[in-house]
């Protein structure tokens, strides 16, 4: 993956600070114009985008990791920022596209009090605009994903054992939870000290409830810690890579539980982060292409690969 999009797809908790700021902000306001500096951006050719001209933002949704803007003649508006995609705001009645001096912008949308940009970092532009002519086309974007915050570890627990997946498809599948993405499923594993490759038919009663509590306090932990930081701002730092992280994007660093190095696996654009002693029980999980490669060279336990590692 690219160094510039390695900002991570903004999950739940990004989401719903950016929802709390565009609350403030375009909530009541007109929307004037829209203008796309990127024609691919949209995705839908009905209704036209320059429908929602002159038309007043009357709500926001979050659709899992989407944002919808809800008008006052029922269309909606809904933004997926997907990995590099981001939003920025230039606050001021005069603002206008040409004041905006924001990189990699693909669309202005301009409101009387300023403009929201949306920007996408990085070659591979999968950011997207699509325009639903009422509730029902909305209903299309919506994934189907339980929210972890809304059910009783009952429901919880019949979701998560509903496919036979591990422990990290399942959290990250958006047709099974609700805003989880590649980084807070790691920090969600590494609180609930289960293995990220464990079936979810293999868990015991009180390995989900530990996972269900685990997914609540981080998800609810991590909205506040980026509230305060955006305070009454809007969010510019929006990344999936935060040093405060316990084991997303810590390869190599210590885990802050027990000190032990934390290990990865990678595949496709995604990663794998967690600490082998308090998830694992001291075992590494094999990359499957390095396990090709290495074959019965590949460390199976942490000692092993710490040995490995002093004796170089």
């Amino acid at each position: 993956m690219r160094a510039a999009e390695r900002g991570g797809v903004p999950e739940l908790p990004d989401i719903a600070v950016y929802l709390e700021a565009l609350e403030a902000r375009v909530v009541g306001q007109v929307l004037e114009r829209v203008r796309l500096l990127d024609i691919f951006v949209l995705r839908t050719a009905l209704p036209p985008i320059d429908s929602l001209a002159g038309q007043r933002v009357t709500r926001l949704r979050r659709l899992g990791k989407r944002i919808a803007f809800g008008f006052a003649d029922g269309k909606w508006l809904v933004l997926h920022l997907m990995i590099a995609g981001r939003l920025h705001w230039t606050a001021g009645a005069l603002a206008g596209p040409a004041q905006v001096k924001v990189k990699n912008a693909l669309a202005h949308l301009v409101f009387a009090n300023g403009v929201l940009t949306l920007t996408e970092a990085g070659t591979k532009h999968r950011a997207s605009l699509h325009v639903a002519a009422d509730d029902a086309a909305l209903a299309i974007h919506e994934r189907g994903g339980l929210d972890v915050f809304a059910a009783t570890t009952a429901e919880f627990s019949t979701r998560l054992r509903s496919e036979n997946h591990t422990l990290k498809r399942a959290l990250t599948d958006p047709r099974l939870f609700d805003g989880i993405g590649n980084a807070y499923s790691d920090e969600i594993l590494h609180a609930a000290r289960l293995s990220p490759v464990t079936l979810t038919s293999k868990l015991g009663d009180d390995e989900v409830a530990r996972l269900h509590a685990a997914a609540q306090r981080t998800l609810r932990e991590w909205t506040e810690r980026l509230r305060a930081e955006a305070r009454d701002g809007f969010p510019e730092k929006v990344t999936a890579f935060r040093p405060e992280m316990a084991v997303h994007g810590k390869f190599a660093e210590p885990c802050p539980v027990c000190g032990t190095k934390v290990q990865r696996i990678r595949y496709a654009e995604n990663e794998v982060n967690y600490c082998p002693r308090c998830q694992t029980g001291g075992k590494l999980l094999a990359d499957r292409s390095l396990s090709r490669l290495l074959n019965s060279d590949w460390p199976k336990t942490i000692d092993e690969w710490e040995e490995r590692q002093a004796g170089r």
